[in-house]
């Protein structure tokens, strides 16, 4: 599933190829999405030009001034910039043509993504609830320990909670809890407030090491320019059960938390 570094590397892909142009069309060929695409998505959107492309979470936002595309890749979907005569795929459910005609094309195998639109961002439901963001000084170690405290839930679950934090997927949060020295069952009210210092700095350092590498390709996650993430290859413990911790050779350790895998070196964290 393409996570928050997958999410942003797509945006800086297409920002500076897209930002400024004019919407002339849309094309949806299969609107049976997670959620169906709205039928006045191109009554609201065409005709405008893009002011910019954000994102929240894992949610991209096409801001057009009076309405705002919500576009979230759910679980294998991918946007790429085509050719104006490149025929579509099997799975390329969405076209944007724009006045200079550069396509953006939605590529969606399970059809678990979203294109939606609204005019208030801050307000729209799938978007309200989310936390702050990881990389932002509004997310620290003394955000992180006030929720964790009094919570009994393991803290591998929490940081994973897009209320608490937005963004850590399961790779990411295995790989910080690693690199801040915590066991991902560890209770969360157990943390104390130097150890939620350590890991929100992990989580931040781990996630700008993503974006940097390109995101993660463990399935078929591929950026606007169709190259793959390589960030799986630089993972201390995630997929690496049994393998020999690259700091103390310790055999890496796998567990089962909420049907998801976590992968954890028993000596190097506590």
């Amino acid at each position: 599933m393409p996570e928050l570094p997958e999410v942003e590397t797509t945006r800086r892909g297409l920002s500076p190829r897209l930002e400024a142009r004019t919407l002339e069309r849309i094309v949806v060929r299969n609107p049976r999405l997670r959620w169906p695409v709205p039928d006045d998505l191109e009554a609201r959107l065409a005709g405008r030009a893009l002011r910019s492309i954000e994102r929240r979470g894992k949610y991209l936002l096409f801001d057009f001034g009076a309405a705002t595309q919500i576009v979230h890749l759910g679980m294998s979907g991918s946007l790429r910039l085509a050719l104006p005569d490149e025929p579509a795929a099997l799975h390329d459910h969405v076209d944007w043509l724009f006045d200079d005609g550069t396509v953006l094309r939605l590529r969606d195998p399970r059809r678990f993504g979203a294109v939606l639109w609204t005019d208030d961002v801050a307000r729209h439901p799938l978007l309200a609830h989310l936390g702050p963001e990881p990389l932002t000084p509004a997310f620290d170690g003394a955000w992180l320990h006030a929720r964790c405290r009094g919570r009994q839930v393991a803290i591998k679950q929490l940081i994973m909670d897009a209320a608490v934090v937005v963004g850590v997927g399961n790779i990411y949060a295995s790989e910080s809890l690693f690199h801040a020295g915590i066991r991902p069952a560890t209770a969360a009210r157990r943390l104390s407030r130097p150890a939620c210092e350590r890991l929100a700095g992990a989580i931040k350092k781990v996630l700008a090491a993503a974006i940097a590498a390109g995101g993660s390709s463990l399935r078929d996650y591929v950026a606007s320019d169709g190259e793959l993430g390589y960030f799986q290859l630089q993972t201390r413990v995630y997929d690496r059960e049994g393998q020999p911790c690259r700091v103390c050779a310790t055999p890496i350790r796998r567990i089962v938390q909420g049907q998801r895998a976590s992968f954890y070196c028993p000596t190097c964290q506590r």
